[in-house]
């Protein structure tokens, strides 16, 4: 299967879109294009000085809270639609950023949109950060959250959970499903009925067609994601890490969403195709012509708009 899926014959090299092309030939100019080559604290200024404003959105209520664990306190940000009197699902959401960057403002406006446009409670999760605080910090991070989030939704939130989505972008796309891994190995008493997984980091070490073709020059590089994963420092087939590496039975009803010219494309097919064979409902789309991040560029890249809702709609009738 990972033979026939980066097999040159059956597949065509992307073609960009302009909007995104417009976007890369900004960036060109500017300190991101430095990332993979700077020290962490400078990398994560220059991300925060370039992150769009938010775009605040009257439909959502948000408040900050936080919770405790072995591994210290965890900082959430709750976004909700409306007072809800009967049980409802909530998505549990991991930010991405290599496990090196990223926090609840970086995927703030991405969060408020999942939240408005699936009309569902959603909770971001401040886990904690590589290299300060390697793996396996950021799955304990995860599972405790969602561990939490089941036993202290009603009294934290007012909330009473019918149900648990797990989502997330990039190395947070692939804390969802290790946490999804972990809550099907020892169930809480709320079911696990869903993943979305947006352009995810599945492994290291696959050497795929996207990771060759798309190694640099779309944002995401092969040297970036080396970076990020040398600080995150995890063992390569720890299944708390590599998605490939654990049993895919029992995985909950999955959207799985690549962009076209991200170097993690073709994992990210790879996994879906796994979850396929093991039985689990499976969609899968892919943002054709874009980039890796795209999902939270839609200012600087409009057409991904039309990625967001479709992989919203998708997601709304898959766990329905």
């Amino acid at each position: 299967m990972q033979t026939l899926i980066g097999h040159d014959d059956l597949m065509r090299k992307d073609t960009i879109r302009h909007d995104a092309q417009a976007l890369l030939d900004l960036l060109a100019t500017t300190p991101l294009a430095q990332i993979g080559e700077l020290g962490v604290e400078e990398t994560r200024a220059i991300s925060k000085k370039m992150r769009s404003a938010p775009v605040e959105q009257d439909l959502v209520s948000v408040r900050d809270i936080c919770f405790t664990h072995s591994g210290g306190e965890i900082g959430l940000r709750c976004y909700n639609t409306e007072d809800r009197g009967a049980p409802t699902p909530l998505i549990l959401y991991f930010h991405g950023g290599g496990f090196v960057m990223g926090d609840l403002d970086s995927h703030h406006e991405l969060c408020l949109t999942i939240a408005r446009d699936l009309n569902l409670p959603l909770v971001s999760v401040d886990y904690r950060l590589a290299p300060e605080n390697p793996w396996p910090a950021a799955p304990d991070d995860a599972e405790a959250a969602a561990r939490w989030i089941v036993t202290n939704a009603s009294d934290a939130l007012g909330i009473r959970l019918s149900g648990l989505v797990l989502a997330g972008d990039s190395a947070g796309a692939n804390l969802a499903a290790i946490t999804a891994r972990a809550l099907i190995d020892k169930p809480t008493e709320i079911p696990l009925i869903g993943q979305f997984l947006i352009y995810p980091c599945v492994s290291i070490g696959l050497e795929t067609r996207s990771m060759r073709e798309n190694a640099d020059g779309y944002y995401l590089t092969r040297k970036t994601l080396d970076w990020f994963t040398g600080h995150y420092d995890a063992p390569e087939d720890d299944p708390r890490f590599n998605l490939l590496a654990f049993d895919q039975t029992g995985m909950p009803p999955t959207l799985l969403v690549t962009a076209g010219l991200d170097p993690l494309r073709d994992e990210g097919r790879v996994y879906a195709a796994r979850l396929i064979e093991a039985g689990v409902p499976v969609v899968y789309q892919e943002a054709v012509g874009n980039i890796h991040g795209c999902f939270s560029m839609t200012a600087a890249i409009p057409s991904t708009k039309r990625d967001v809702d479709r992989a919203l709609a998708a997601f709304s009738v898959l766990i329905s």
